[in-house]
């Protein structure tokens, strides 16, 4: 179904105060202004800040000094960048929403016209300006997950339409990216070290079978409308062994490499989340259309216990 823009004297524009309000004219605001974050959708902003403050945990350096550079990060890769990936998903997918989740706030009316674009407009916007508080790398580095960001949803490039390439720029943009920047931000835009660009890529590529596990709840969509996710190319059963070795193989290889660091134990508490992730995983191969969400749920927070865990190390030992 097809978004139009609102004619003068639609909806859109009784939302605007006027002079003329009465104590109930502010309940279609109070209701935008619930749509407008039910798009920015918080609860994915986690994943950035947390692979932001692995970076900064992975640099070795004191929070004392630099907790202002460190808070100015994690809102730029949560609240700012993260948010503004989600506006445009949502605007680009709005048709794809329509069958998968037509309660969403674009393809529900309670964002109507351009509203949702003009959404995504202004957020860019205001990361930009965050990210330019950052000193140069952090300036780039948001930059590039904007980029990113547009290049995922927007045709024609469209990154999602491609179900392996979306969930590696997805993976990349929400681990590697932030996790290099808040390193580089806490030590002034130095080089990081190998073991951290080790660190930041092998969870980038864990994060990419994260976010395919978004893509069971989007099937009848995505074929509708052509996105080639990895349930609609290989199947739910064969996508859910993918997705499971995505995640688990570049935590093994983070486990052998913290030992052949001198780590043992970081590598010996990495072991047991992975066998509590593989627990996790038996019983998600069952039923992974229905059970994906809740091996998100459940799994990520396993998965992102590693990641915080490498990076002490590593910061510890630096």
């Amino acid at each position: 179904m097809a978004l139009q823009p609102d004619p003068p004297g639609s909806a859109a524009l009784d939302l605007l105060p006027s002079a003329t309000a009465t104590p109930t004219s502010s309940r279609p605001m109070r209701q935008a202004a619930r749509a407008a974050l039910e798009l920015l959708k918080p609860i994915t902003w986690f994943p950035p800040m947390w692979a932001f403050s692995c970076g900064v945990v992975s640099s070795g350096q004191g929070l004392l000094d630099n907790w202002s550079l460190a808070l100015l990060g994690i809102v730029l890769a949560g609240p700012m960048v993260c948010a503004t990936s989600q506006a445009i998903n949502d605007w680009f997918d709005r048709h794809v929403d329509a069958i998968n989740e037509p309660g969403r706030p674009i393809p529900s009316g309670r964002l109507p016209g351009h509203w949702g674009l003009r959404l995504a407009l202004l957020w860019t916007l205001l990361s930009v300006a965050v990210a330019s508080l950052l000193g140069p790398w952090g300036f780039g580095a948001g930059l590039a997950g904007l980029a990113l960001a547009w290049a995922y949803s927007m045709p024609p490039i469209r990154l999602k339409q491609n179900g392996w390439l979306g969930i590696v720029a997805c993976g990349l943009a929400y681990e590697g990216l932030a996790w290099l920047t808040g390193y580089a931000v806490m030590t002034d835009g130095q080089a990081p070290t190998g073991p951290v660009v080790w660190l930041a890529l092998l969870y980038s590529l864990g994060a990419a079978g994260i976010m395919a596990l978004n893509d069971f709840k989007a099937i009848a969509g995505d074929k509708t409308h052509g996105i080639r996710s990895l349930p609609v190319l290989y199947g739910p059963q064969t996508a859910a062994r993918l997705a499971i070795a995505i995640m688990l193989l570049p935590q093994a290889v983070v486990m052998f490499l913290l030992v052949n660091w001198g780590y043992p134990w970081a590598a010996a508490s990495l072991m047991m989340l992975l066998v509590a992730q593989a627990a996790l995983m038996v019983w998600f191969e069952q039923a992974p259309v229905e059970r994906a969400l809740m091996l998100s749920g459940f799994g990520v927070p396993l998965f992102v216990s590693g990641m915080m865990i490498s990076a002490w190390q590593i910061g510890a030992g630096s």
